[in-house]
Parts: structure tokens; C-alpha cells; sequence
């Protein structure tokens, strides 16, 4: 009986700890999402159209990530790897450590200073990851020269759609 109860409660827990695909794949941002505002590395707001602002023209890669993330750690050298195959992309970090002192260490202690960092300073719940349906990280999106979403949802910098899809975007 208490194997029969253990094996349901993990049943239970593990159905709450997997990313799920959204219903709805979305092609564009939403005007509240691109006004959500981020903090870079001094701790400037940003917002997240300023973020792709500043990208116009090139293929961008979003990563949203955190530190405390296992699972965004274990795969941190395929992102590098998938960064350092994609000269002419742009990689942009979303980091959602729970505090700017927590971003900063993460940064730190994974050699991530001096690319492009942002961090949601509001927290997970906020326009831009509400959005984009964002409930677990890692979490990638493709995004083109004209700031539209190209690839809405990987979660994996595995994945082979993000290579294909910054392919067809290069062609």
C-alpha cells in the first residue's frame, strides 16, 4: 500500500514538473509584452522592444535561463557550442534569478559577463513571460530580422528546429 501511494504521488508530482508545449505557437509579440521591462547588467531598465530594437537585422536567439536551473546548466556548453556554430546570430540571455545579487553571481560564476543579459527584475509572472506562455525553463525562441517570432518554442538548444529554422532565416 505505501509503494502503491509513493508511486502515485510521484505520478502526481512529476505531471507538474514538465514543460508543455502551448496550445497556440505564436508569430508576434504583443504590445504589453514588448513594453515589459528588464534590467541589463548596471541595472538599466530595458524594454524588451529596446532589446529587439537593437537587434533589427539579425537572427536573434532567445535563452531564457536562471543559475539555479539544473536543467539550464547541464545544457549551458550547447548553448556555447550552438553560439559559436551561429557567427552571425545574436544570442540574447532572459535570466530569471530571483534577485539582481543572484543575477549578478550567475553571471559571474558561469562566464556569462559581458554578452547580452537581461534580467526580469518584476519576477517569472510578468506581460512578456505570461505572453509567451513561459512555464519552464530552458527555454529558447528564434527570432528574425524583422523582430518576429521565427521558432516559438524549444527546450532544448539541442533541438534540431532552432539550427534549421537560423538556417532558413540565413539563407
Amino acid at each position: 500500500m505505501k509503494k502503491l501511494l509513493l508511486l502515485l504521488m510521484m505520478g502526481m508530482f512529476g505531471l507538474g514538473c514538465s514543460q508543455e508545449t502551448p496550445k497556440v505557437l505564436k508569430t508576434a509579440f504583443s504590445r504589453e509584452a514588448l513594453n515589459q521591462k528588464l534590467e541589463d547588467e548596471e541595472g538599466k531598465s530595458i524594454t524588451i522592444q529596446q532589446i529587439l530594437d537593437h537587434h533589427k537585422g539579425k537572427v536573434v536567439v532567445l535563452d531564457f535561463w536562471a543559475g539555479w536551473c539544473k536543467d539550464c546548466l547541464k545544457v549551458l556548453p550547447k548553448v556555447e557550442e550552438l553560439e559559436k556554430n551561429n557567427p552571425n546570430v545574436d544570442f540574447v540571455f532572459l535570466s530569471l534569478e530571483k534577485s539582481k545579487e543572484g543575477f549578478d553571481k550567475s553571471l559571474e560564476r558561469f562566464n556569462m559577463k559581458d554578452k547580452n543579459n537581461y534580467w526580469f527584475a518584476a519576477g517569472w509572472k510578468n506581460d512578456f513571460n505570461n505572453y509567451i506562455d513561459l512555464n519552464w525553463i530552458p527555454r529558447y525562441m528564434v527570432i528574425d530580422q524583422k523582430s518576429t517570432i521565427a521558432k516559438y518554442y524549444a527546450v532544448s538548444p539541442e533541438d534540431p528546429e532552432i539550427q534549421s529554422t537560423i538556417d532558413q532565416l540565413l539563407k
